[in-house]
């Protein structure tokens, strides 16, 4: 049984812009609030470091799909499961729309995190705001 969370966001800036910086992986700790640390293992794996209340988690995730400009999808390989998929379109020459999509099994992450975690407001925090900020500082810049 699992469960999904979805987020969309609307920024004021283009899609090539938002692309690139989520494209970065490196860059993922300074908008994902619960992410401490990506390192690349390989073209397609990397491994990811999470500072969640009470505890820290790391896992390998793997790249399964990336279509420039417009989709970037991953799921874990060890550690605590989830996939997830971010997709990208463009409203206008100036906007963009991003959605983040985020699968996972409850039980198996309760377990892996620990049950005091509310689960839904730790993904929530996968902060498409702090997103927005950047790639809207960046299309201004």
């Amino acid at each position: 049984m699992s469960a999904s969370l979805v987020e969309t966001v609307d920024i004021e800036a283009p899609v090539a812009v938002t692309w690139a910086l989520w494209s970065d992986v490196s860059r993922w700790p300074s908008f994902l609030s619960h992410v401490r640390l990506v390192e690349p293992l390989d073209e397609r794996r990397f491994a990811w470091q999470l500072s969640l209340p009470g505890a820290d988690k790391n896992f390998v995730a793997e790249l399964t799909e990336v279509i420039p400009g417009d989709r970037i999808a991953w799921q874990t390989t060890e550690g605590v499961h989830h996939a997830g998929v971010v997709t990208f379109h463009r409203l206008s020459d100036t906007s963009s729309r991003v959605t983040l999509q985020i699968e996972y099994d409850p039980k198996g992450f309760v377990e892996h995190i620990g049950a005091l975690t509310n689960l839904d407001s730790t993904l929530a925090n996968y902060d498409l705001g702090e997103f927005q900020k950047l790639a809207e500082t960046a299309a201004a810049g």
